[in-house]
């Protein structure tokens, strides 16, 4: 039986962590699911909680497409990757009439899904090799600063999730070191990362491909490569973290089943001496009205084993509809 002292410290905290969470994370309406997140967050860093965690040791790390930002009707780097391929076919004639190209210059978005992994790759294989690092990068911010939404008329990376930014915030304010650990690629994501969200280059994670140093006229440049294509992703997401990290995280967020294998190594027990508590989130999409709704049957960030994982696991699942008060921060 807990003690009169232990109640009243366990009330103190989570009392104090409500109040700290309705001052920071305002855009998110007061429920079970916002509940849960404070409460964990006042736990785990009040020294007088048993289950207090030191600071090094809060690490969370987030999916990106989905969970950070949004990702209909695709992906938005393949949306880049295409946009980039259609600009370039002009020196490839022989595209015009070999898939998934043709399809890619065309537009014919649902004829470039349907072939499949494969034909994705070379979308982005062939808008990401072979151009240095430093082309790479302003090509990307040109994208982002020229490119639009076609159904909201937004900048893609206007695309982000408000309570999300709030929760990062709200984390690190709370001395936990925010990561994206992600599907997307690596070079992609840290041209945006730090300033959209607030997560310095250092801390992406994300499928990569191969690259060189070479001297170009006294130079010292980094030259990205068509091979040796790293995935991010599923079971990929654990191999990531333990990589770059060196740590388990604390608290994972994610969205998709690309991100239940991350779920699973956060919040899993790895022996009966593993007793830290850790939190898992998954952003459910079940706004159509002002985003989008769907799980198991989307071809993008399909939502089906870690839905049905989620309850056995105990992970909180954002319902959008529901727990958020607003979706997209206002246009600048």
């Amino acid at each position: 039986m807990r003690s009169i002292s232990a109640v009243w410290v366990a009330l103190l905290i989570s009392t104090s962590a409500a109040a700290q969470g309705e001052a920071t994370l305002p855009s998110w309406n007061d429920g079970p699911t916002k509940r849960a997140i404070v409460e964990f967050v006042g736990a785990v860093t009040n020294e007088d909680s048993p289950s207090y965690v030191p600071p090094e040791k809060r690490i969370a790390t987030f999916d990106n497409d989905g969970c950070l930002w949004a990702e209909k009707p695709l992906y938005f780097q393949l949306i880049y990757s295409v946009d980039q391929v259609r600009q370039m076919s002009d020196a490839h004639p022989e595209w015009a009439t070999t898939e998934p190209y043709k399809s890619a210059i065309a537009g014919d978005l649902n004829s470039l899904l349907e072939t499949g992994a494969e034909g994705l790759s070379k979308i982005v294989v062939a808008s990401h090799a072979n151009i240095t690092a430093d082309e790479f990068a302003r090509s990307v911010r040109k994208w982002l600063a020229e490119a639009r939404h076609p159904e909201t008329g937004r900048a893609y990376d206007e695309m982000i999730y408000q309570p999300m930014l709030e929760l990062l915030a709200y984390l690190r304010a709370n001395g936990f070191k925010t990561f994206i650990v992600s599907g997307g690629g690596i070079d992609f994501m840290r041209v945006f990362a730090e300033e959209t969200y607030g997560i310095p280059p250092e801390q992406v994670i994300g499928s990569s491909i191969e690259a060189k140093f070479e001297m170009r006229d006294g130079i010292p440049t980094i030259v990205k490569l068509p091979g040796g294509l790293f995935v991010d992703d599923k079971v990929g997401k654990p191999v990531g973290i333990y990589q770059h990290i060196g740590r388990r995280p604390l608290f994972a967020a994610g969205n998709s089943d690309g991100d239940l294998a991350m779920l699973q190594y956060t919040t899993i027990p790895r022996s009966e001496m593993d007793a830290s508590r850790r939190f898992g989130l998954i952003v459910h999409h079940t706004d159509s009205e002002r985003e989008w709704a769907y799980d198991r049957d989307s071809h993008v960030g399909r939502l089906d084993k870690a839905l049905a994982e989620a309850s056995e696991r105990g992970w909180t699942v954002v319902d959008m509809a529901r727990d958020w008060a607003r979706i997209f921060p206002e246009k600048n």
